[in-house]
């Protein structure tokens, strides 16, 4: 019983704070794909910039394999695959479905916001997110620097 008291307190709380923290989502995803944008050429939004999920962002990064970003931040929750998806590590099946080239499948990344994200945690996520960018361009697979994309320790 105690469990069932506090799912629908918990159902209660969403429904009562839905619309204001869609806008507060919405409002930081667009931040930080407005600073994204604005730091990294070649970076392209998936979908509409309008009618879209408010705590979700997927780009594509030209000239960027999405797998060494994720080996460059392990500790930032990013991902290449849709989230019913994840656990594959495959690229989003449903980005494939709608005819998006092979080499932009490879360079896409989805980052997921909730009700715990705050601003300075995007700020970081994004001047990170910008230095591993420039280094997976920097270090291209012709020079074999591929050691040079991870973590400092």
């Amino acid at each position: 019983v105690p469990l069932i008291v506090g799912f629908a307190r918990a159902l209660e709380l969403c429904l009562e704070e839905r619309e204001s923290e869609a806008r507060r989502l919405g409002g930081l995803r667009d931040r930080l794909l407005e600073r994204l944008e604005k730091e990294i050429d070649g970076l392209t939004l998936s979908g509409p910039r309008r009618a879209r999920l408010p705590g979700n962002l997927h780009v594509c990064i030209d000239g960027v394999d999405a797998d060494q970003v994720l080996v460059a931040l392990p500790d930032v929750a990013l991902s290449t695959g849709s989230a019913c998806a994840s656990a594959r590590g495959e690229p989003s099946h449903v980005l494939r479905a709608l005819g998006v080239p092979e080499a932009a499948l490879r360079s896409g990344l989805r980052m997921g916001l909730g009700r715990g994200t705050r601003e300075a945690e995007l700020d970081h996520v994004a001047e990170r997110l910008v230095e591993v960018v420039r280094r997976v361009r920097a270090a291209s697979p012709r020079r074999g620097a591929a050691a040079k994309l991870l973590p400092p320790p």
